[in-house]
């Protein structure tokens, strides 16, 4: 172990054990900055920064630079962050994999050994987002949609279960355990690691923080505990894995003082949603941000932790809490040992980092207040987390919306009546009629389907053995009967995502408000797809002890799954008809779901309203199944004795949550539910796989293929050079996210994606999802900039994946049709439009506004990208993650003045761009000179911004991304080894 500042300390780790650390304190004492004035996230990552120090990774310089952190004025230098561990989901972390497989098949060629190539942190992949909500309202649906789920992702599991064996380090969670970030929280967490090193010539174990980066940009849920961790893209992920450091530049830290409690009826849902509008004005984009003071305290870990989840909504790296006995205690209380827990805490106080700090404790970039007190019940949509509206002027906001311009974020409807309704019969050979049974038949074990209601959607069907009878049992999906649906209508309420159902209070909650509505006899439209989707296997465990499931289930919302659902875009089909209808009608139906993303066509296609709010109030808006309405006044609806039911008379007091959590939640159910993963998922076990250190690619796979991007590998280099001859591929808005730009959810069958599957002889039953096939860059590619929702401004009044086509100069060809020279501008969808440029090389440029990239750390926004041939993205703002992620595929950002965009420049993409001004000399923070050619010849030119914001990045762009340059070092650095072993002999 390197010791550069002479800071290793022993220290007690409990009952009589020892240990060691590196100690901040002590490198306090040498004079070397304030510490214990910096915020408890900066100490965190110093502390991996002073105990990597080696002089080649991590230099002294990095110690005293960030030692020294100055808060109004951080150090414009880049930190090397050593994390401690790397979590991973299997949407983005499939193609992690594959691009590790890829590697080692890369090295092979070269001669090399491929086991050079292997994650030298531990890592861990919970499968957890290819879960469909396909059947629902069912006592059956957690068993069907699991049968799907593995009869649709076969190819994939057999891949990952290569990697399983092939990676020491690789640590798999299979399908139906939970959601990353919740398993993360509940299970893979420790607080504080350690790991066996020789110090002073005597076998001994050094401590250090829990630290981490995952592939979700969600990860930073386990900021509650007390963990330092982000999202980064898989490119980024990769590199760390392999050795590289995370590198990021020194950022603000915002402290979040907060004070009083939270008010009767507010729950930790509205109280994230108030904190993401408030930071997100604040502009926290890149910022670190730690929340300290008497009302944080006063917060347990599962309100904190909810907080730190949407970090992402209001942009921030982290949303941090510092550790305090709270933490300890959570930790504890699911289930951790006795011995972990007494060696985080007292790491914790060893390194003065123990406690809640107090306003003026710390110095901060910036100081804010937040009074827990003036929380309000709200809702947050239709189209964006940060855009929170208050519970009473819900109706009126969306009444708003409905007529408000599309060009400023509303849907263009005039004249509006919203009584009107149109009629839906729901055909189907299973009746449900969820609302028939009294809570005492309920408390009496009666089901409700017995007398009441025929039968139970596919509650008589035999049990699907491996698919076999999922194609019968589809037919059983949806709900007979009839309803009416117009603008505002509540089409799905799903209680899902790790934000909320990682929050046993809010889950309670909701099943309290169930209970409560069941025992008025209030039931839901059989329009409304409803879903319970909890975040790990101990929520249905509190929820069945409590015996709040079976009112949750009487009003339909069954347990469909255990993973990311309806919050990923995997909310499934709705009925026919209903699609139908709103297509028809074109409706502006609505979602409510207990998630943090609604961005457009997200949550479902057909969807154009989606909006985020607590499980309770998920609950209570399919009650009422309408969005245009104000609940703190208006009924819900009518009882079994025709008598208004209000919000108000359903709503479960503070007490009433305590209570119910108090008899439900025990250390050895955590213990029990966290053990033995492929013993109780014997499904998984019968997933064949293939052995050996490098994967066998079968060109017969359509979702496992070996990507490009070691084609023509060398170990030299590139140089920088200019862009020249360019044209726009896309010039889009503001706002634009990485689910437009690469879309996770279904794939249209009149897509690139849909007609290359199509190709292959694959029916549109099966084509199963984009993040399902991100393992292969095939289909991924079709898929970039396919989104439904995406509006090229090239192509004025149309949204999905359109473009026009510029020939190159001199051919006017005509196009397909005969109706329009070429030379003016062919539609054509963008993934055509892109390999025709390739065709005769030509560079290709996107323009976009602000926000460019938001949204989840979606590695394939920019891998496709880059594979359409983008050379350059030229946008007002960039969301941190996407940034970084074009950088790692060697894209080049460029970002505009401040006030200019392509908008106001009045480009329509029938000019002809080049970017000059670049070389191998760039560094960060130069400019570049975009130039622009008008097709009437006349030319102008304005400066960018080159976003390439590190040292490392230059490399990392000049090698042509991370992977490559991730590569060549591993692969000169076994050349040297093996130079030296023969010197040696």
């Amino acid at each position: 172990m390197t010791d550069e500042f002479k800071t290793l300390r022993k220290f007690e780790t409990g009952k009589g054990r020892e240990g060691f650390l590196y100690s901040l304190p002590a490198l306090e004492e040498q004079g070397i900055g304030k510490i214990s004035r910096l915020p408890v996230s900066i100490r965190s990552v110093l502390e991996s920064v002073l105990r990597n120090c080696d002089g080649k990774k991590v230099r002294r310089k990095d110690v005293e630079t960030l030692a020294n952190w100055n808060a109004k004025s951080p150090a414009n230098e880049e930190i090397p962050f050593v994390v401690a561990r790397i979590v991973l989901q299997d949407f983005t972390g499939v193609p992690l994999v594959v691009d590790l497989a890829a590697m080692r098949s890369a090295v092979k060629k070269l001669g090399g050994d491929p086991k050079i190539i292997e994650p030298l942190v531990p890592v861990d992949l919970v499968v957890d987002h290819s879960v469909q909500v396909d059947f629902f309202g069912s006592a059956k649906a957690l068993q069907l949609n699991l049968e799907m789920e593995f009869k649709r992702n076969r190819e994939r599991y057999q891949f990952l279960k290569w990697g399983q064996q092939a990676f020491k380090t690789f640590q798999l969670i299979p399908p139906g355990i939970g959601i990353v970030h919740q398993v993360n929280l509940e299970y893979l967490a420790k607080g504080v690691l350690s790991q066996r090193a020789e110090i002073r010539g005597q076998e001994s174990e050094i401590f250090y923080p829990d630290t981490l980066v995952g592939t979700d940009s969600h990860t930073t849920m386990i900021n509650g505990l007390g963990v330092v961790g982000w999202g980064v893209g898989g490119i980024e992920a990769e590199a760390g894995m392999l050795g590289q450091p995370v590198y990021f530049l020194t950022p603000e830290v915002v402290g979040v003082h907060m004070s009083g409690q939270l008010r009767e009826g507010v729950t930790a849902t509205d109280l994230v949603l108030y904190i993401t509008q408030l930071l997100r004005a604040q502009k926290v984009v890149g910022k670190f941000v730690e929340f300290y003071g008497e009302g944080a305290a006063s917060l347990p870990v599962p309100d904190r932790a909810t907080i730190g989840n949407m970090s992402p909504e209001y942009g921030a790296t982290m949303g941090y809490f510092p550790v305090d006995q709270e933490s300890v205690n959570y930790l504890r209380a699911t289930g951790r040992s006795d011995e972990q827990c007494r060696a985080f805490e007292n790491y914790s106080r060893a390194q003065k980092m123990f406690g809640m700090p107090r306003k003026g404790e710390i110095d901060y970039s910036v100081d804010l207040d937040v009074d827990l007190a003036d929380v309000q019940p709200s809702v947050a949509g239709p189209k964006r987390p940060q855009d929170r509206i208050n519970l009473p002027e819900l109706g009126r906001t969306f009444r708003a919306l409905l007529e408000k311009p599309v060009q400023d974020g509303g849907y263009g409807k005039k004249n509006v009546d919203l009584r009107e309704k149109h009629l839906v019969q729901l055909n189907g050979s299973a009746p449900r009629d969820r609302a028939m049974a009294s809570t005492d038949e309920i408390d009496q074990g009666v089901n409700p389907g017995d007398e009441r209601n025929k039968i139970e959607m596919v509650a008589n069907r035999p049990t699907p053995d491996s698919g076999k009878d999922i194609e019968a049992a589809s037919s059983e999906m949806f709900t007979h009967g009839q309803s009416r649906i117009g603008h505002g209508s509540v089409l799905i309420a799903a209680i899902t995502s790790c934000t909320n159902t990682s929050n046993p209070s809010v889950m309670i909650a909701a099943g309290l408000l169930a209970k409560k509505a069941v025992g008025r006899g209030l039931h839901i439209d059989p329009a409304v797809k409803t879903s319970l989707a909890p975040g790990s296997r101990v929520v249905s465990d509190y929820l069945d002890k409590t015996g709040l499931q079976k009112y949750l289930d009487q009003l339909g919302f069954n347990l469909v799954g255990y993973g990311c659902t309806t919050c990923i875009g995997n909310s499934g089909p709705l009925h026919p008809n209903i699609e139908k209808t709103i297509h028809e009608f074109d409706l502006v139906a609505a979602s409510v779901l207990s998630g943090n993303r609604n961005f457009e066509a997200r949550v479902h296609q057909h969807i154009k309203a989606n909006f985020l709010m607590s499980p309770p109030l998920v609950v209570a808006f399919a009650l009422a199944g309408r969005v245009d309405v104000d609940l703190s006044r208006e009924p819900l609806g009518k009882d079994q004795n025709g008598k208004e039911t209000f919000l108000r008379d359903l709503w479960p007091s503070l007490n009433e949550i305590r209570e119910t959590m108090q008899s439900a939640l025990k250390p050895e159910t955590f213990r029990k539910l966290y053990r033995d993963f492929a013993d109780q998922n014997p499904k998984w076990n019968e997933i064949p796989s293939s052995k050996g250190d490098i994967y066998q690619w079968d060109e017969k796979s359509d979702y496992i293929h070996e990507p490009p991007f070691f084609e023509n590998f060398s170990m030299e280099p590139g140089h920088i050079k200019e862009i020249r001859g360019a044209r726009a591929l896309g010039i889009f808005g503001d706002s634009v996210t990485t689910d437009h730009i690469s879309p996770a959810g279904a794939i249209k069958a009149t897509s690139p994606a849909g007609q290359y599957l199509i190709s292959r002889g694959i029916d549109h039953t099966d084509f199963n999802s984009y993040g399902s096939r991100r393992g292969n860059d095939l289909v991924m590619t079709r898929g970039t900039f396919a989104n439904v929702r995406i509006k090229n401004l090239m192509v004025p009044g149309t949204e999905g994946g359109v473009t026009k086509y510029f020939a190159p100069a001199g051919e006017t060809p005509a196009g397909p049709t005969g109706k329009m020279p070429v030379s003016q501008g062919e539609e054509m969808s963008i993934f055509d439009a892109a390999m025709k440029y390739a065709e005769t090389k030509t560079p290709l440029i996107i323009f976009a506004g602000h926000e460019y990239g938001a949204g989840s750390s979606r590695d394939w926004a920019a891998k496709g990208t880059r594979l359409l041939g983008v050379k350059a993205v030229a946008a007002a703002s960039f969301e941190r993650i996407h940034r970084s992620n074009l950088v790692g595929m060697g894209v080049l950002p460029l970002q505009f003045p401040d006030g200019t965009s392509a908008r106001s420049l009045g480009v329509d993409g029938s000019e002809i761009f080049s970017i000059t001004g670049l070389s191998d000399k760039v560094r960060p923070g130069h400019h570049a000179t975009l130039e622009i050619q008008d097709k009437d010849g006349k030319s102008r030119s304005l400066p960018l911004k080159l976003r390439i914001d590190t040292p490392i990045e230059v490399d990392y762009y000049r090698h042509g991304g991370i992977l490559p340059f991730v590569l060549r070092q591993l692969l000169a650095r076994e050349a040297r080894r093996s130079q030296h072993a023969a010197t040696a002999e």
